[in-house]
């Protein structure tokens, strides 16, 4: 299941962005960056050109000039940025592309974005609460699903346990006990 990001933060107006990272320290003088991805493989946030960045209480947009992945960081050069007192005020800042640039899926793909919030029943009607959360487990992905303070894990395996997924109905249909 592709997952481009883990988008929480709803004053950025994320319905016209989605969040791949942010940009969490420097790489010298000439104003490259250090670059946390939420992204997987981590490199997939220098597969777009363009970025928008959130500071000051709006997007920038930024052209990607250069990149390099490490064995232990993610470093980016953006256009316009070229010393290294230009990039202190981006620290902590969201990095993220315009909702358009998603790739489209096939018919029953779904970024985790998507599947968040969204009510989960069981085949026989009972309603197991909403999906907060995904989780990567290595054998498959996971949805955290919570109804009050309870929090169980249903794996995400579609045709064994996830029967039917309803975007319109903001609804997951799964074979899973309350």
């Amino acid at each position: 299941m592709p997952r481009p990001t883990q988008n929480n933060n709803d004053s950025k107006n994320v319905s016209r962005h989605v969040e791949l990272g942010y940009i969490n320290g420097f790489h010298g003088v000439k104003g490259w960056f250090k670059v946390y991805s939420y992204t997987s493989p981590r490199e997939n946030i220098f597969n777009y050109p363009i970025w928008q960045v959130f500071f000051q209480n709006r997007w920038h947009e930024f052209k990607l000039e250069d990149f390099r992945a490490t064995a232990r960081s993610l470093i980016a050069k953006l256009s316009g940025i070229d010393e290294r007192n230009d990039a202190e005020k981006y620290l902590g800042a969201a990095i993220a592309i315009k909702n358009e640039l998603l790739p489209t899926l096939a018919t029953d793909e779904y970024y985790w974005r998507d599947l968040i919030g969204l009510e989960v029943i069981n085949s026989k009607g009972h309603a197991l609460g909403k999906v907060i959360a995904l989780m990567e487990t290595g054998a498959n992905d996971v949805l955290v699903v919570q109804k009050g303070q309870q929090r169980i894990l249903v794996p995400y395996t579609k045709g064994v346990h996830i029967l039917s997924i309803d975007l319109e109905q903001n609804r997951i249909t799964a074979d899973w006990d309350a």
